[in-house]
């Protein structure tokens, strides 16, 4: 009889992860590694580069338009990560206390936005809202297209909730109406905390989605009016592809990715604490 020493599960689950893993450092880490490489770099793109060190970042933090942009990334986090989870929860919260008929139609018409190119999402709703409209309205063209955002978003939330409910034990709901729960009670004592690793899950993703939205803003307002909607990726776009100063915006590109790494490794840690307690 063959006898396994401890430590040969864990080194035939690294293999099989092996090749995962160089898939990923060859079409993320490194281009991630060569964008930051070029943006220590004043480069236009043909001609030959300059070195510039840590410039280009000390630039990218002092220029208003960019902070500008950044913080519009930070609005829209609420139409694209709070909005979308919120309505996700109170839509779980409702198929917990009653059977629901028609569900499974529900959650594919819901969750269609998610399946359909953001241009054509943009599109749509450029002609919906009306350009001339709430798009050219300087306070109101950023949180219409967060609105979009939170039209194509919810509906992966609503499905990431729905299927964690499925899963929460029908026992725990009977004892809190024994108890005397009411919905509120019953939704913060047994749902939320059965979804925290659905709320990470959800958070984490729509989070990315707001900070490296391009396609939904520049279909639906260019930027505009004026800088009203510009955000960091549509900075990335024109710096590379209509300033020529492509170490400005791999600059903008390796601040986007931190912002975002240190947002999700957040989320994550929190939902880790939380189920430890």
């Amino acid at each position: 009889m063959m006898v396994r020493s401890p430590g040969e599960p864990r080194r035939v689950a690294y293999l099989y992860l092996l090749p995962a893993l160089v898939l990923f450092g060859l079409f993320v880490l490194a281009p991630l590694g060569h964008s930051a490489w070029l943006s220590l770099f004043s480069w236009d793109g043909v001609t030959p580069g300059t070195w510039v060190g840590l410039d280009q970042y000390e630039a990218v933090l002092g220029d208003a338009e960019l902070r500008a942009a950044f913080a519009h990334s930070l609005v829209l986090l609420v139409f694209y990560a709070v909005l979308p989870v919120a309505i996700g929860l109170g839509l779980a919260a409702l198929a917990s206390r009653s059977r629901v008929r028609g569900l499974a139609a529900l959650r594919t018409v819901i969750f269609l936005p998610q399946v359909i190119a953001l241009v054509v999402v943009g599109v749509m709703w450029r002609i919906v809202y009306e350009p001339t409209g709430w798009l050219g309205d300087f306070s109101l063209a950023l949180p219409a297209v967060g609105l979009v955002g939170t039209w194509v978003t919810f509906g992966l939330a609503m499905v990431l909730f729905m299927a964690g409910v499925q899963k929460i034990p029908r026992s725990l709901y009977d004892a809190a109406r024994v108890d005397g729960a009411g919905p509120v009670r019953e939704f913060f004592a047994v749902t939320l905390p059965g979804l925290r690793g659905e709320l990470a899950v959800a958070l984490t993703l729509t989070t990315i989605a707001a900070l490296r939205t391009f396609d939904l803003v520049y279909v639906t307002t260019g930027g505009g009016p004026g800088d009203a909607t510009t955000v960091p990726a549509l900075e990335v776009y024109r710096r590379a592809f209509r300033g020529g100063d492509v170490g400005s915006a791999a600059a903008i590109g390796v601040c986007l990715a931190a912002a975002i790494f240190v947002l999700a490794f957040a989320i994550n840690r929190v939902a880790d604490r939380a189920a430890r307690t």
